[in-house]
């Protein structure tokens, strides 16, 4: 054990690069689904056939396809049509694209879902169709969105361990290394179950913060400092009172 314990130290300045470089891809890769899903979720809702059928056809092909494919397709087929992308980029494309797909179908339905009420309220005070969006439709459809968006995070940064394929050097790879040095599958797979759950779960606490703001906002539940405080609400105080 004191072997694997030494190996461990040895190759940890190692595995912080391949945490830094799984964090770029998940960060990156997150931040172009986001925008994708806002565009592909708001274009597959509206009436205008010549925006819906496109984003339907471009959200069921990436859905639908390996995200193993999709690197593969962009890192080692598309060189042979003469396009050379580097590594970290084709990895936050695939991730991106695929994980993009599936978040347009969150947005399409938490929008959707918002009452029906609230947009004839937007016509009848002559809002324009991107102001009823920005300023009625949207930060309502956001509260619900951001649960099932924290999910797909989680999946992304999950997935982002198939970057090793594609020549990235990232926290899979380096626990690969680890484990080759070793000899101990157990150890070294343990210590990258370890790291991936710290990482998911600071991904999860932010996007908690994230789902308490977007509530505040629309007076649905407490502030972030309220959450925070060790200190009971007036509520709790006087039921104590009372007993």
């Amino acid at each position: 054990m004191s072997t694997n314990i030494d190996a461990l130290i040895e190759a940890w300045p190692r595995i912080t690069d391949g945490v830094a470089v799984t964090a770029a891809l998940t960060l990156g890769g997150a931040a172009f689904a986001f925008v994708l899903s806002l565009v592909l979720g708001y274009a597959v809702g509206v009436r205008n056939r010549w925006m819906r059928y496109p984003a339907r056809v471009v959200i069921e092909f990436f859905r639908g396809t390996s995200l193993l494919v999709q690197l593969f397709w962009l890192f080692y087929v598309l060189p042979l049509f003469g396009y050379q992308l580097e590594p970290m980029l084709c990895g936050v494309l695939a991730l991106g694209l695929n994980y993009g797909a599936y978040g347009a179908e969150v947005v399409r339905g938490a929008m959707a879902a918002v009452p029906i009420a609230q947009k004839e309220a937007c016509i009848a005070l002559g809002f324009s169709p991107w102001l009823q969006v920005r300023k009625v439709l949207f930060p309502q459809a956001w509260v619900q969105m951001v649960p099932p968006l924290t999910n797909l995070l989680i999946q992304l940064l999950k997935g982002s361990a198939l970057a090793s394929f594609i020549l990235l050097q990232d926290l899979t790879y380096q626990i690969e290394q680890l484990r080759r040095g070793t000899g101990d599958t157990i150890f070294a797979f343990g210590v990258g179950l370890i790291v991936y759950f710290v990482l998911a779960y600071a991904l999860t606490l932010v996007m908690n913060v994230v789902e308490i703001r977007a509530k505040r906002r629309l007076g649905l539940g407490p502030s972030l400092r309220e959450v925070l405080s060790i200190k009971p609400d007036r509520g709790d105080e006087l039921v104590g009172v009372g007993r």
